[in-house]
């Protein structure tokens, strides 16, 4: 699989993100795993979008933990190219297919270091892909 993150990756559908931050919506799934809250959608991407055996993420890094926009892009830099590196263990087990739709919330109050958001992402895309050996808060 090419380490990539093409724009056809990126979720940018506001139809499909208004539906993924629903509140009480029952299509929507979510768990918390340092330092990521991952909120996803389980269904075929819509028809007018372009197939892709990928799904679509979101990555999201709130303006009231971090003020200033230079330290929300160094942070979406990072998971950005941690999921680049791992999106492969989104594919751990033949028998189910990915999410459709997927987006990370950085919910870490502080800049943590890569190797830790490398950490979170593996087990994140892991849980995702079907491992159940991953323990998370739900």
């Amino acid at each position: 699989m090419k380490q990539t993150f093409q724009k056809a990756e990126r979720l940018t559908n506001q139809k499909i993100i208004d539906r993924l931050f629903k509140r009480g919506s029952t299509e929507i799934q979510t768990f918390y795993l340092f330092p990521f809250r991952v909120v996803y959608l389980d269904e075929q991407p819509l028809p007018d979008t372009p197939p892709s055996p990928l799904p679509s993420i979101l990555i999201s890094v709130s303006k009231r933990s971090f003020k200033h926009a230079v330290d929300r892009n160094v942070v979406r830099r990072r998971v950005r190219e941690s999921y680049r590196l791992h999106k492969s263990l989104l594919f751990g087990t033949e028998t189910s297919a990915p999410p459709a739709y997927i987006a990370f919330l950085y919910t870490a109050k502080q800049i943590i270091s890569f190797e830790e958001i490398e950490k979170g992402m593996k087990l994140a895309l892991r849980k995702l892909g079907g491992d159940q050996s991953v323990k998370f808060r739900a």
